[in-house]
């Protein structure tokens, strides 16, 4: 039975599901935010709910009465592979029980190495551990889908920034110095293309293909702003400080013995491919079907330079 209601739960409050609830509360929507403690820096009128998503019956009873309901949740990191698989399985039982249309927030490690634009119709050929678990889940709630389970759609972004972001190949490492006046750290080559995918964006377009029908049973690439490479894009951000630009890049080695200290950056090394070669990500079906154009690139890294300026007084 599908839910009547006007409810939209967001399971997860990092940076994605924060921008999500952001949206639905921009449309009027009456929102949910669920997390492990309870507790969110969110508007009035959201409610933030304690559950462990991992528990099945919890996620029933925070998904009940949902229309909608935005997976945006992760295990950590270095817990992917042990963990991801339960958590999706969690979420999909929530979601079936309420009725309620699922949309899940997804990035692109299980296509593998690409030559050329990353689209949709691409295999799914990664070769690390991290992209074959993202392939598996996906393929999860695909096959719930596709066996009318659960009616899904996933939504997929490159890395992203923007407010809230903290933990991101273009996050603190890269705001935080350059306010300081410090240079900037990437990760890889700074001289390959690489598309970002703004947090507001993300947001957004995930709240729209919860609302459209004939999103449901398949993966769209959400829009993005124009493709630069780091160096241009980290000049950018500098250029909205008003310093000139720092930067360098991170690579193996460094990443080795950061993994020393760092489980992050550890783990961060099988991925480090997507930063030595262009990585640009086609987000053409998307705008045919919705419409809608990415935040222009100075305004969202204007927003992102507020928020930080804020966060580090």
């Amino acid at each position: 039975m599908i839910a009547n209601s006007d409810l939209h739960v967001v399971i997860g409050s990092g940076p994605l599901g924060m921008a999500v609830a952001r949206e639905l509360l921009r449309r009027g929507k009456t929102v949910r935010l669920v997390n492990r403690s309870g507790k969110a820096a969110v508007a009035p009128g959201v409610e933030v709910i304690a559950a462990d998503a991992y528990q099945v019956e919890q996620t029933r009873r925070v998904c009940a009465g949902a229309a909608a309901i935005y997976h945006c949740a992760i295990p950590a990191y270095q817990d992917w592979v042990e963990k991801f698989p339960a958590l999706q399985s969690s979420i999909l039982e929530g979601a079936a029980s309420a009725g309620a249309r699922l949309v899940m927030g997804d990035n692109l490690y299980m296509y593998g190495a690409v030559d050329g634009p990353i689209h949709e119709d691409l295999p799914l050929a990664a070769a690390t551990g991290k992209g074959r678990i993202r392939a598996r889940v996906a393929e999860m709630l695909l096959d719930a889908h596709r066996a009318g389970k659960v009616r899904a759609a996933i939504g997929r972004g490159a890395d992203f920034f923007g407010p809230g972001v903290l933990s991101s190949a273009l996050g603190e490492r890269v705001f935080k110095p350059a306010l300081q006046g410090k240079a900037a750290s990437a990760m890889g080559s700074l001289d390959q293309p690489h598309t970002f995918t703004y947090i507001e964006d993300f947001g957004k377009a995930l709240v729209v293909l919860g609302e459209r029908e004939e999103a449901l049973g398949q993966v769209w690439h959400v829009p993005n702003p124009e493709t630069l490479t780091q160096r241009q894009l980290i000049s950018l951000i500098f250029k909205e400080i008003g310093r000139p630009p720092r930067m360098s890049g991170m690579g193996r080695l460094m990443l080795s013995f950061g993994g020393l200290f760092v489980p992050e950056a550890r783990e961060a090394i099988e991925m480090l491919y997507e930063f030595e070669k262009p990585f640009i990500v086609d987000d053409s079906k998307y705008r045919r079907a919705f419409g809608g154009q990415a935040t222009p690139l100075p305004e969202a890294i204007r927003e992102t330079v507020a928020w930080y300026r804020e966060r580090i007084r």
